[in-house]
């Protein structure tokens, strides 16, 4: 009786979270945000520095931080964003009256550009369905921009409550479980806990090591955008493939305008390949390690399936789930591998 009814809890909980999708963005970020946190608010704890203090502290340190780096770069990013459209408009132009002649000639086959337009953008929307329609899920429970300017009200407000009760909550939790489970839930906490918190530090560090490589590399070899395309580049590395893909691509179409030449991309492919180089040998051994192995298949697939059954939340939830299920996993293992039937013995 007791299996069922907590099954219908899970159940119950399962429902409630895909149905209230829409408004839980803030809520997670907030949650993921305080879970950062706690750690460093735990240290000043030790310093005899209340945790209401503490937690005042570094939010305090950390929003004068993000208002820094904004004011520093968003006059920058600003500048290179419209340079960028400026060049997508140029090289669409040129596609149209240079490329596509030149094409047509050589291989001999008529090409018509605005059918060939047309079958790229199709395409286009097809590969962003997804995220048009999380962001379509993120933005639907209010009107648009209310909603969004709300969000980034609440986030930090949702996010102080959160890191100064972080204890309290845990505890409330732990109150909760049978007093026989709790050893055993105790360790696949702390070793679940272990995981995400090295995969979130770790990943973090990286999108920003790489975007900051990518950057200045880009700078280095003459590349106008290079700030805005190298950052966009560090923000979707947390999908393998995907940051350097699109890094690429808008990298070397802003090289080809701007240089009206194709021999700069080379440079552009260089500054990539080192960049996946530094990625694969100093900054995911060093920043991340070995302890999260989460092969990049299965990283591809959290995010998709995350996106596409529950919006922008399931953006945000899919890869540290899946960090916590993999550390699950490797008790199940090791437990199986203990098993009577694994070993052929009688029960």
């Amino acid at each position: 009786m007791q299996r069922f009814f907590v099954l219908a809890v899970l159940i119950l909980l399962g429902w409630l979270t895909y149905r209230l999708s829409p408004i839980l963005s803030p809520f997670l970020v907030a949650g993921i945000l305080a879970y950062l946190g706690n750690p460093l608010v735990t240290r000043l704890q030790r310093y005899r520095i209340p945790r209401t203090w503490g937690t005042t502290l570094v939010f305090i340190s950390v929003l004068l931080l993000l208002a820094g780096v904004t004011m520093a770069l968003l006059p920058v990013i600003r500048h290179q964003s419209l340079l960028f459209v400026e060049y997508l408009r140029q090289y669409l132009e040129l596609l149209q009256t240079r490329i596509i002649p030149q094409l047509s000639a050589r291989i001999g086959i008529h090409l018509d550009s605005q059918s060939i337009t047309h079958y790229a953008t199709a395409n286009a929307q097809k590969l962003a369905g997804w995220l048009g329609r999380s962001l379509q899920v993120a933005l639907s429970s209010g009107s648009g921009l209310i909603s969004s300017v709300l969000d980034v009200i609440l986030v930090p407000v949702l996010g102080f409550y959160l890191l100064r009760d972080w204890p309290h909550l845990l505890n409330r939790i732990a109150a909760l479980i049978p007093q026989r489970y709790l050893p055993i839930s105790q360790r696949l906490a702390s070793d679940a806990d272990a995981m995400l918190m090295a995969f979130l530090r770790g990943q973090l560090l990286v999108m920003l090591a790489l975007g900051t490589s990518y950057a200045i590399g880009l700078s280095i070899v003459g590349l106008q955008t290079a700030i805005l395309i190298g950052l966009v580049a560090g923000l979707l590395s947390f999908v393998p493939y995907l940051g350097v893909v699109s890094g690429v691509t808008m990298a070397s179409l802003a090289m080809y305008v701007q240089t009206g030449a194709f021999l700069p991309i080379l440079w552009v492919l260089m500054v990539f390949a080192i960049g996946q180089i530094l990625e694969s040998m100093v900054f995911t051994p060093y920043l991340v390690g070995d302890r999260i192995g989460l092969h990049p298949v299965a990283v591809i697939f959290a995010v998709l399936a995350g996106g596409e059954l529950f919006g922008f939340a399931g953006l945000l939830l899919a890869l540290p789930i899946t960090a916590v299920l993999i550390a699950l996993l490797r008790h199940v293992h090791g437990w199986y591998l203990q098993s009577p039937h694994y070993l052929d013995k009688e029960p």
